[in-house]
C-alpha cells in the first residue's frame, strides 16, 4: 500500500515552483474541508478543523516539502486526543499546525514522533482524503 506522500506524487499534478503563501494555502484549505476529507466523516459544528489534521498535514507537505509530519497526543483538559501536524527538522520549534483549532484553548502537546515520509500504512479510504483535499485546494487557488 502507497504512503499519501508518493499517492499524491503519483497523480500527475503540477506542484507549484515556488509555495503558494502559508495564509493563502490556509485558506484554500479551509474552503475544502468536508466531510468526505475528515476522519471518518466525523464533523463538529463549532470546528470546521476536526477530523482534518491527517489529510491537511499531507497537503501541507506537498505545498512544503521540507516539513514532516508528526504524529502525537494532545491532551485537551479531559481527554487525549491524537493529532498530525507538519514540522521542519524534526523540532516543534519550526512547525506548521493549521488544524490546531479544533482543540480547546489551553490543550497541550504530551508526546509526538515524526512519521517516516514513505510510511505505507495509510489505508485506502485515508488516499482518497487525502487525494480530494488536494485537488481542491488546488481548484480554488486556481481561482
Amino acid at each position: 500500500m502507497p504512503s499519501s506522500t508518493d499517492h499524491l506524487a503519483g497523480l500527475g499534478l503540477s506542484r507549484p515552483e515556488s509555495p503558494e503563501s502559508l495564509p493563502r494555502l490556509a485558506e484554500a484549505l479551509e474552503a475544502s474541508w468536508g466531510p468526505d476529507t475528515a476522519y471518518r466523516g466525523a464533523t463538529r459544528q463549532e470546528s470546521r478543523a476536526f477530523g482534518q489534521c491527517y489529510p491537511t498535514s499531507r497537503v501541507v507537505q506537498w505545498f512544503y516539502p521540507e516539513f514532516e509530519i508528526a504524529s502525537g497526543e494532545v491532551w485537551t483538559g479531559q481527554s487525549t486526543e491524537w493529532h498530525f501536524w507538519n514540522v521542519r527538522g524534526g523540532g516543534a520549534d519550526d512547525s506548521i499546525d493549521l488544524t490546531w483549532a479544533q482543540f480547546p484553548e489551553g490543550s497541550t502537546i504530551r508526546s509526538y514522533v515524526v512519521l517516516g515520509r514513505h510510511d505505507t500504512s495509510d489505508s485506502p479510504p485515508t488516499l482518497t482524503r487525502c487525494e480530494i483535499l488536494l485537488r481542491r485546494v488546488l481548484a480554488h487557488l486556481s481561482r
